[in-house]
């Protein structure tokens, strides 16, 4: 079934909250400490969880929750370009919990503001979870961008790399966005701007990024899956559908 606007739209953010819970998970081990540590796994923990619920949001519209969670190939997936490929260091890390993290919050807001029920009702609490998240982005950010040197350089150069495909992301500017805007499902492009501007600005700003010149890279463009060229990398995939365990499934 080729997913309408809506079914699209439900589809970007959960597979994104679903491969950004894995990267997360990635550093469970290998952070600077036991308690960043705890606090990836914990943010992990909610991304699964708010992607379970995303997905199973579909069921309304007459897509099968489980088909969709575990059996898509990774060409299949609608997740933004930025989570396609393991974070290479802690500033990656760091600049992901931002400038990922921040474009989801903004896109959930603007859906939970909506006229689907179902989001209505399900994303606020979602929303009142992702306050740590960006309370702990801003406070590593800072930090980092505070010691200047090689941190600073790789946490400026990271957040540069993702906001250009993150922007397309969240502002498509096709014609099945514009659908969602006539519907009264999500905010129209400008709000949107502005209220990524309003969470993001400020903290872009201490490496020097300013978010008002980036403009959202649309090359290649696939209107189905709303992102850019390419796809999560398989192993990532096969982690998010648990392939390894399908034998011992319990629903």
């Amino acid at each position: 079934m080729t997913p309408a606007p809506l079914a699209r739209h439900i589809l970007s953010l959960a597979d994104t909250k679903r491969l950004l819970g894995i990267r997360y998970s990635d550093w469970l081990l290998g952070s600077p400490s036991i308690e960043t540590g705890i606090a990836a796994s914990s943010m992990s923990q909610d991304e699964w969880g708010h992607a379970r619920l995303l997905y199973a949001m579909l069921k309304r519209l007459g897509f099968d929750p489980f088909e969709v969670e575990h059996e898509r190939p990774a060409a299949r997936y609608y997740s933004a370009p930025a989570l396609d490929h393991p974070f290479a260091d802690w500033a990656h890390f760091v600049s992901a919990v931002v400038v990922v993290d921040g474009a989801l919050s903004v896109a959930l807001e603007s859906f939970a503001n909506g006229k689907f029920a179902l989001a209505r009702s399900r994303v606020p609490k979602m929303l009142a979870e992702e306050e740590y998240h960006r309370r702990f982005g801003t406070a590593w950010f800072s930090r980092l961008a505070a010691a200047e040197g090689e941190g600073a350089a790789r946490l400026r150069d990271s957040a540069r790399s993702m906001l250009p495909t993150t922007l397309a992301w969240l502002l498509p500017g096709d014609d099945a966005h514009d659908t969602l805007v006539a519907d009264g499902h999500v905010w129209p492009e400008d709000r949107v701007r502005d209220r990524c501007a309003q969470l993001l600005q400020g903290t872009l700003a201490t490496v020097g990024i300013d978010l008002g010149t980036v403009e959202p890279a649309r090359d290649g463009w696939d209107p189905e899956r709303r992102r850019g060229p390419g796809a999560p990398a398989e192993e990532a995939v096969e982690r998010a559908r648990g392939d390894r365990n399908r034998d011992l499934f319990v629903e």
